[in-house]
């Protein structure tokens, strides 16, 4: 598989996985959401900041 059939694969696999909590838990998903959107932009970010880092510490691993 080339990196254009790699990318697209990661891609599926992400919407599939962030498909599959709001189908599940359409409350819970609606609430989490609701309290982050209370938070102050510099935490949101933080939060970001730390999934893409244990994502790519992930990445690193698996390859």
């Amino acid at each position: 598989m080339d990196i254009a059939g790699s990318l697209l694969l990661a891609i599926a696999l992400m919407l599939i996985i962030e498909g599959m909590f709001p189908f599940v838990f359409p409350s819970a998903w609606r609430e989490t959401f609701r309290k982050m959107s209370e938070r102050p932009p510099q935490q949101i970010r933080i939060g970001g900041l730390i999934v893409m880092a244990l994502g790519l510490i992930l990445l690193f691993i698996v390859t």
